[in-house]
């Protein structure tokens, strides 16, 4: 059966599932583009509050579909397509959604697993889940971009690692390291996800978006560096929004708020 990938949405929650049964939910190159056109369709979505993003058959994504790279990957154009136009696609898509993700990682989560959970915003992982990028067993470097992503996501020391020694890292290693926010209980993940994903969605969606926004655009810079000018000409234009001023009136009337 080939893989997919299903985005459903449930009131202000979406959920996105990788589905590829047998192959540990691995990704095809149409898989990619399906991961590209859900987030694409997530950040139209104005009622969307949060997505959670998983695996279908017992893991998160044990990387990509190996069965599919003799057709593509001895070929120096073709190779480049396939990265930077199918791969590259699905993951800039997530980088650039302004709604939060939230990652729910059950098992594998290697290779291209690793570089969609290093797109998300919250990463809760079950015990049992385990972390690589073992691709020097398979002949090949990380693709620069993908590289990149996922340096600044687990940092530098982790991904040479993972890497240079094909090294596997279990899920308490990698919140030990910063990559993960929690770990739970395999049986308790999902419940844990959907808990977090519904927390998320009762408060402000303007304000997620608009923290989203900025924290990709001052990724990298300096804690004292200006921020770009045309982000600071439009910090405060948020400021007589209805949901700026729902936020306010209801603290003072201690009551919940009600976004609109």
């Amino acid at each position: 059966m080939a893989g997919q990938v299903r985005l459903a949405v449930l009131g202000p929650i979406g959920r996105v599932t990788l589905s590829h049964p047998g192959k540990l939910d691995a990704m095809s190159r149409a898989m990619w583009r399906e991961l590209r056109d859900a987030f694409l369709r997530i950040q139209e979505d104005r009622a969307l509050r949060c997505v959670v993003i998983r695996g279908e058959n017992g893991g998160f994504c044990a990387g990509g579909d190996i069965a599919e790279y003799p057709s593509f990957r001895f070929h120096p154009e073709s190779l480049r397509r396939f990265h930077e136009e199918d791969v590259w696609g699905g993951l800039a898509a997530m980088l650039a959604c302004e709604v939060p993700i939230v990652a729910e990682i059950e098992g594998a989560c290697m290779g291209a697993g690793l570089e969609i959970a290093s797109c998300c915003d919250i990463r809760i992982a079950g015990a049992a889940a385990r972390f690589g990028a073992p691709i020097a067993r398979l002949g090949f470097p990380m693709a620069p971009r993908e590289l990149q992503l996922v340096a600044a996501a687990a940092g530098e020391a982790t991904l040479r690692e993972m890497l240079l020694e094909a090294a596997i890292l279990d899920a308490g290693e990698m919140k030990a390291r910063g990559f993960l926010q929690r770990v739970v209980d395999d049986e308790g993940l999902a419940d844990e996800c959907v808990a977090t994903a519904e927390r998320i969605a009762r408060l402000a969606p303007q304000a997620a978006r608009m923290n989203k926004r900025m924290l990709r655009r001052l990724a990298g810079q300096p804690a004292d560096a200006a921020p770009p000018a045309d982000l600071l000409e439009r910090a405060y234009d948020y400021a007589t929004s209805a949901e700026h001023r729902e936020g306010i009136a209801a603290f003072l009337e201690k009551r919940p708020p009600r976004f609109p």
